[in-house]
């Protein structure tokens, strides 16, 4: 659940990045800082997902770093940029070391975004997803895990994503020559299908077992 810490007046995104505390997982909207709290799943699942990444980077010999810290500015509908950290970044190798010692968010799109779903589900599905796009991210994924029980399966997420009874489902989403998303969504024993990574052998399952 994000806790918003207030600021006036408003910060600029300048003032995000160099006043942002050194300690926890923070975004900057409307010209405030907001802290983004997970529970442990959803720490144990983001974990598990830089794990699985970069091994599947290193086995393959891909040009590609996978980090957890990653500030990117992105712009809403309206033009007015934000700064987002996605739970998971895969961002192509040159791009990363391009500057290292520079403290900025990155401007230009990333290879891979990676959100798990905290109780604000329409923040990942509705706005992260329209500014990733904006931004030109590749593919965006998003991991809806939660669930009431085993009989009663209920994930964060829209019935028009998640079906009628709504299941825990990975949402995978590769833009197309439009520059649109296009979604592929994955329950169960399903296995992952990746654009960036397309010899992951993973299931949805698999994940929301962590």
């Amino acid at each position: 659940m994000p806790t918003l810490t207030t600021t006036a007046p408003p910060l600029t995104f300048e003032q995000f990045l160099k006043q942002c505390p050194d300690e926890g997982r923070f975004e900057w909207v409307n010209g405030e800082i907001i802290e983004m709290v997970n529970c442990r799943e959803h720490i144990d699942i983001a974990a598990l997902i830089t794990k699985l990444l970069d091994r599947e980077v290193d086995r393959l010999q891909l040009n590609y770093v996978v980090r957890q810290e990653v500030y990117l500015r992105t712009r809403n509908t309206e033009g007015k940029i934000r700064g987002r950290i996605p739970d998971v970044s895969v961002i192509d190798r040159e791009q990363w070391r391009s500057d290292r010692f520079e403290v900025s968010a990155l401007i230009d799109p990333i290879q891979l975004a990676v959100e798990v779903v905290s109780s604000n589900w329409e923040n990942d599905y509705v706005d992260k997803l329209d500014e990733y796009q904006r931004l030109g991210i590749k593919e965006y994924w998003i991991v809806d895990y939660l669930a009431c029980c085993e009989a009663d399966p209920c994930g964060i997420g829209s019935r028009d994503i998640l079906g009628e009874p709504k299941f825990p489902t990975v949402s995978i989403y590769t833009l197309n020559s439009e520059g649109i998303y296009e979604r592929q969504g994955f329950q169960g024993d399903q296995r992952l299908i990746s654009l960036t990574f397309p010899e992951l052998s993973f299931t949805a399952q698999q994940l929301f077992d962590t």
